[in-house]
Formats: structure tokens, sequence, C-alpha cells
């Protein structure tokens, strides 16, 4: 039996379950990062003034960004183009736009980006994981057919579910980089770190679906991934380097 997108109706007007699973996401993002703040010599209310700017125009990144994917459908409805409440929301045309943003922000307030962004990005996969059940009351970002034990019905067909899939790995995901976000060894460890393994499980759970955004033959968020996944990877390594002849030098300068 297909679950009901529709949560409850007030006068008429419907609200769905993908609303109310990213809006209860985001605010337990928003509280994570709030309460955090301290740790990382941030104004916890700065971090509002930047929440309050990056999540709308992210939301309207990671819908434009699934709209021009699929032009041909939404092309001339201009209803059809802001109707988010059916869903339809490109991730990574959310976090492109968050992330640009928030580095605007910091140049403007003085705030080290690198240091902003491993205070957020723990909290943006808290947010994907509850986000990603709005994907199963909607019955879309399912994968291909299986057998396997754990497999949902979609219109009379067993299938992978790779929403619960991206569910857990961004829960795994936000325990693991709150745990080493206490014992970063260089500024932009965490934020590298989501990259790296967000990416890496995108790419292989994205080949299961089968309503993936397409360039050309490609899979947009596999190409997507695979860029960020390389590129990253590199930056953590010097990164890394330079953190570690940094700890060289304090060493060896303190027993001249």
């Amino acid at each position: 039996m297909a679950p009901n997108p529709v949560a409850l109706s007030i006068f008429g007007f419907d609200i769905r379950w993908y609303g109310i699973l990213i809006a209860v996401g985001m605010l337990l993002a928003i509280l994570t990062i709030y309460i955090r703040a301290p740790r990382h010599d941030i104004n916890p209310e700065r971090t509002i003034d930047l929440i309050l700017v990056a999540v709308p125009l992210g939301i309207i990144g990671a819908r434009l960004y699934y709209v021009f994917s699929n032009w041909e459908f939404y092309q001339g409805d201009f209803m059809k183009i802001i109707d988010v409440r059916a869903g339809g929301l490109a991730f990574h045309g959310g976090i492109i736009v968050g992330v640009l943003v928030a580095v605007l922000l910091c140049k403007i307030w003085l705030i080290r980006p690198l240091n902003l962004l491993d205070l957020t990005l723990p909290a943006v996969a808290l947010a994907q994981s509850i986000g990603r059940w709005g994907n199963y009351f909607n019955q879309e970002a399912y994968g291909i057919p299986t057998d396997l034990p754990w497999a949902i019905n979609v219109d009379g067909v067993m299938v992978h579910p790779t929403f619960l899939y991206e569910s857990i790995w961004c829960m795994l995901l936000f325990l693991l980089l709150s745990f080493i976000d206490g014992r970063r060894l260089f500024e932009g460890q965490v934020f590298l770190l989501y990259g790296i393994l967000y990416s890496f499980e995108r790419f292989f759970v994205e080949s299961l679906r089968i309503d993936s955004l397409m360039i050309g033959p490609f899979r947009t968020a596999q190409v997507v991934s695979l860029v960020v996944f390389v590129t990253f990877i590199i930056a953590y390594i010097i990164r890394s380097r330079k953190a570690s002849a940094k700890k060289n030098m304090f060493i060896n300068r303190r027993y001249l």
C-alpha cells in the first residue's frame, strides 16, 4: 500500500509529509549548529543570521537545479516550477548555493570560512538523513527492481529503497563528522571529509536509481560526485600535509 503523501489538511490546504520532514531536518540542523557554534569560536547568533540567508537561497538553488535538469517537463508551466510541495529538490544544487553564500557572508563578517563549514556540514548530513524520508512519502528517488528482503513496493514492483540507503549513510556521516569535529587536525577537515564520504555514497547509490537527472548519457549526480570526490581528496592530502609540517615546525622550535 502506497503511503499518503499528505499528512493533514487545514482549511482545504494540504500539508505534505515531504515539507514536514524537510522542515524537521532543517530545524534540528539549526539547533545543532547553534549549540556547537561556541566550540568554533563563532557567535551562535551569527549562525542564525547565516541560516536565514543561506537556507532559503539553498532551497531556491536546489529547485532551480532540478527544474533546469528537467526543463522539458517544466517548460512553460510556472505553477509546476514553484510547486515544491510535490517534490523535486536536487541536493547538489542546494549545497553548492549554500556553500557559496556561506563563504561570501564569511568574507563580509570576517569569519574563517573553513571553520564555519566544519561547523555546519555535520548538521547538513543530519538534515539530509531526515529529509530523505520525504522521498518515501512522495514515492520518488527509489531504485531498480530487487528481491532483497528490505525492498519496498512501488506500483506493484519491489525496488531498492535508495532513499533509505542515503538516510542511513547520512545519519552515520553526521555521527562520524560530529566526533571528528571535536578532534580536528586542521580547519576544513570536516568539510572535506563530508564531500569525500557523501560523494562516495551518492556515486554508488545513484547507479541504483531510475529517476536520475542526466547530462547526455551520464547521471548528473554521479558526474558531480566523482568530481567532488577526486578534488576533495587532493585538497585533503594537501591540507593534511601542511598541517603536519606546521606541527613539526612548532615542535622543532619548542625544543631548540
